[in-house]
This record gives structure tokens, sequence and C-alpha cells, in this order.
């Protein structure tokens, strides 16, 4: 198993207002290499708006977030995006295409190279073997919340991992391979966030961090 380099995310008074509404407020913290966090707090509380940022998705209204790798601070978006992998329920694919189409059509997005076979790979990596070829239309809530696992962990060696209510609509086999892939997170050495109001997902981190929505 190929580990990580030496990486650190760190959260510095990171807030996001809407007009006069504040959903974050001032959060801070420093996770390592190893290390999984969980962001905890009631629906509406920030957790996904805070995922959202730290993926590059939104901009905080104030704070800095900052990437370490081995050393080095990432500033250009680009390179951030390239090392993370994110999944949340309103990631969403396109119907008419195979889970498999899908898959690389994101990887070339993202500018991957993509091996031979490798999309099969990741399929099978997340319980869906045998069903790349299927168009999504077709997939069940479950096998689409997996298709969003592997769009996140792509092969397997994504330095940040953002999971937003990462077992939501999965069977007990699924539930079961998030907790793999954030036990494999930790051994490799990379970051893990969770956003979860599920006390069984926030039982899988090392910590917990509690965004409380704003008066």
């Amino acid at each position: 198993m190929t580990l990580t380099p030496d990486l650190h995310l760190t959260l510095d008074k990171v807030g996001k207002s809407y007009g006069a509404r504040r959903v974050l407020s001032g959060v801070t913290r420093t996770v390592r290499g190893g290390e999984c966090l969980a962001i905890v707090g009631a629906n509406g509380s920030g957790k996904s708006t805070l995922l959202k940022i730290i993926a590059g998705m939104l901009r905080p209204t104030r704070g800095e977030i900052s990437f370490g790798v081995n050393g080095i601070i990432l500033t250009d978006a680009n390179d951030r995006r390239r090392l993370v992998g994110y999944c949340a329920p309103d990631l969403s694919f396109y119907p008419e295409l195979s889970g498999t189409e899908n898959l690389r059509f994101f990887a070339e997005v993202r500018g991957e190279s993509v091996r031979e076979g490798e999309m099969e790979s990741r399929l099978n990596a997340v319980g869906l073997a045998g069903r790349g070829g299927d168009p999504v239309s077709s997939y069940s809530s479950g096998m689409k919340q997996r298709l969003r696992l592997a769009f996140a962990c792509r092969n397997g060696d994504v330095p940040f991992l953002l999971l937003d209510e990462p077992s939501l609509a999965l069977d007990s086999g699924g539930v079961a391979l998030v907790k793999q892939i954030i036990s494999r997170q930790k051994t490799r050495g990379a970051i893990t966030l969770i956003a979860t109001n599920d006390s069984r997902e926030a039982a899988w981190a090392d910590s917990s961090i509690s965004v409380e929505i704003e008066k």
C-alpha cells in the first residue's frame, strides 16, 4: 500500500456568510497525516458548507485554509483539487452515461491519466463489479452512493479525502466499505474529514469538531 507524503490541513478562523446570515464562524483546526476528523452538528449548521470550502467549491467569507505537502504550502487551486477526493449527497452523475463513462469523464476533466481497465478496478473496489456498463439511471440509491465513493477515492491514493454523510443509503456491506476506506486512509498517512450527525460515522474518527447553527 502506497504511503502518502507528510501532510497537514489547517483551518484558520474559517467563516462563511450569505448576506446577513452567518453559517460558519471562526472554525480553527489542524489535521495531520494519518488522522480522521469528524465535523459534527445539527442539520443546517454548516458541516457540508465547510467541506465544500475545503474542497475549493466555495470561497470562505473570512479565514484561510492551508494544505501542506512535505513542508510545502500549496497555493494553486488546481494543485489542491488534484489532491482532494470529495463525496457528498449532492454530487450528481449523468444518468444516461454508464458508471464507467461517468468516472472516465470526470477523470478527464480533472486532467488525470487513466490506465486501461482502471475504471473497472475502481468500480470493483466499491462493490459495483459487473455494473460499470449499466446507465446510472438504472442504479439504486445505494449504488449511486458507491459510485460517489469510487469518484472520491479514485485509484486509492487520495491524500485529502472529504466525506459528507458517506453511509447515506448504504446497506451493511456498504457501511463496512466506508469504514474500510477510512481505515486504509489512516494506514496510508492520508487525511480524512467526515461531515456527519451519525454517531456511528463520528466514532470512526480520531477526533471531532462541532459546528453550530448561528443564532
